[in-house]
């Protein structure tokens, strides 16, 4: 066992919680820290938190860092769950201990991974960083803590929305995001799924269609729609996500040729607004239909085909708003438009239908 020890200036912050600044060398740091990156592991479950190295920003700061005149004022944040001891000394002076086990660093940088990996690679034996330190009382409290720091700052929004599932006792405005998120994730990597790692994501890059509107899909449905209906039940995740992936698996198998390996840019349909916009086409066939399975969405959808240009074609979206195919943009207004042109195309070729049954 390493032990450390550090002088340290203590905050009064939060009651029950102990906040202290200590500097340290960026290699002892490293000793007692670890940088755990975001990850999916074979049960697709989601493991660590910080985003991957950015190179050419690890080389930037390097470059800085390398000169004699180099000076780095702001902290590097580390957050502990275990593994430290604090002894009150005076006027708000601690002395910090940090016991590091063999192969189990008891540390977790929270901000600062790309300063300190850039540090990593400077011979500078008396260089020393500033370390904002804090003790979580578990994992989770540390993921949250994770969330919390960094939504404020440029992190990629893909990565704090990919983290929301999996932390705890956030405020209440992640509450919606939370659960959409929760809910893409397993459409995305559950096996059987009809998005099984097609949506793009922190952890799945090479995914195609957008995680934003995968989630306002979802949140859009649990405001006002077909998922609204399955908030009451406990397994209301499984609920959710059967509806929408059996939705998608009639889309899939209705639309195929402008569906299947498709990317936004050649298909309407796998864009950010046809996403959105057929979420609504959806709700309603719930409503209407009371489709919950691909089987009873699939009539609907091949009903609605004649009126859809995924990727060919023209949008007679308003009487004075005819589009190209590809004219429909990722924007609240097209989305709108869209949403209303399919809804209403839907609507009349179910009235058709029904007519036709029952003539």
């Amino acid at each position: 066992m390493t032990t450390y020890q550090f002088k340290a200036v203590r905050a009064r912050q939060a009651e029950g919680y102990d906040v202290f600044v200590f500097a340290a060398h960026p290699t002892d740091v490293l000793s007692f820290a670890a940088i755990e990156r975001v990850a999916r592991a074979d049960d697709g479950k989601l493991k660590g938190f910080q985003r991957h190295q950015v190179a050419s920003h690890i080389r930037d700061i390097r470059d800085y860092l390398s000169r004699n005149d180099a000076l780095l004022p702001n902290a590097l944040i580390v957050a502990f769950i275990d593994g430290v001891k604090i002894k009150d000394l005076t006027h708000g002076m601690v002395e910090v201990e940090i016991s590091v086990q063999a192969g189990e660093k008891p540390g977790f940088v929270v901000d600062g991974q790309q300063r300190l990996t850039a540090l990593s690679g400077i011979d500078k034996p008396d260089f020393q960083v500033f370390v904002s330190a804090l003790i979580c009382k578990d994992y989770n409290e540390l993921r949250q803590q994770f969330v919390l720091i960094n939504n404020t700052r440029p992190l990629p929004k893909a990565l704090i929305y990919e983290l929301l599932p999996n932390v705890e006792g956030l405020p209440e405005r992640f509450t919606q995001r939370k659960f959409s998120a929760r809910i893409v994730d397993l459409l995305n990597f559950t096996r059987g799924s009809s998005l099984h790692g097609e949506v793009r994501q922190h952890t799945n890059p090479t995914g195609v269609i957008s995680d934003t509107a995968m989630q306002r899909l979802i949140m859009n449905s649990a405001s006002d729609g077909a998922i609204r209906s399955l908030i009451q039940y406990e397994d209301r995740d499984e609920r959710a996500f059967h509806l929408v992936s059996e939705f998608f698996h009639a889309v899939g198998s209705v639309y195929g040729p402008a569906w299947a390996g498709m990317t936004p840019r050649f298909s309407r349909l796998r864009h950010g607004a046809g996403i959105v916009a057929m979420g609504f086409v959806m709700d309603h066939l719930y409503g209407a239909e009371g489709a919950t399975e691909r089987h009873q969405f699939e009539p609907g959808l091949r009903l609605l085909a004649p009126y859809t240009a995924w990727t060919c074609g023209q949008w007679p979206l308003e009487t004075w708003d005819t589009r190209p195919w590809n004219g429909i943009q990722n924007t609240p207004n097209d989305i709108d438009l869209l949403t209303r042109y399919l809804v209403s195309s839907l609507k009349k070729a179910l009235r058709k239908s029904r007519h036709v049954v029952n003539g």
